[in-house]
């Protein structure tokens, strides 16, 4: 692992909330972290196909990635101003897409589910 791509999954793992590739590198940008804009995209790739990060797409289709702490599939209700999300209980979601890959006979079914809102603090304050 080279030192860019330690410190690309660093400050993700730090971030709480949803965030571009672009983001992720402006933040690093700005902590005079010397790294290229692909292997910021290439690092969260990577992680996304390990399991290690949550991926929506906002209103203009961009990726968004948040730091999975567990290798568990989840499913969120992100802001579409703050970009806060909120982890959803979604077993009936992961009940029905088992069921249809049985019905149907396919095998290692994938799926997304994005929901978006407005939260309430950005509501309230206008945010």
């Amino acid at each position: 692992m080279t030192r860019q791509r330690a410190a690309v999954l660093e400050a993700f793992a730090e971030r709480s909330d949803f965030v571009s590739a672009q983001e992720l590198h402006a933040i690093l940008s700005s902590a005079g972290i010397r790294v290229g804009l692909s292997t910021v995209y290439r690092a969260l790739q990577d992680l996304e196909r390990a399991g290690g990060a949550d991926v929506v797409r906002d209103d203009m289709g961009e990726r968004l990635y948040r730091h999975r702490p567990v290798a568990e599939h989840r499913h969120y209700l992100v802001c579409r101003r703050c970009r806060r999300g909120q982890p959803l209980d979604s077993d009936v979601v992961e009940h029905w897409v088992a069921h249809v890959a049985r019905s149907t006979g396919y095998s290692d079914v994938e799926h997304t589910l994005e929901l978006v809102g407005i939260c309430g603090l950005c509501r309230t304050n206008g945010g």
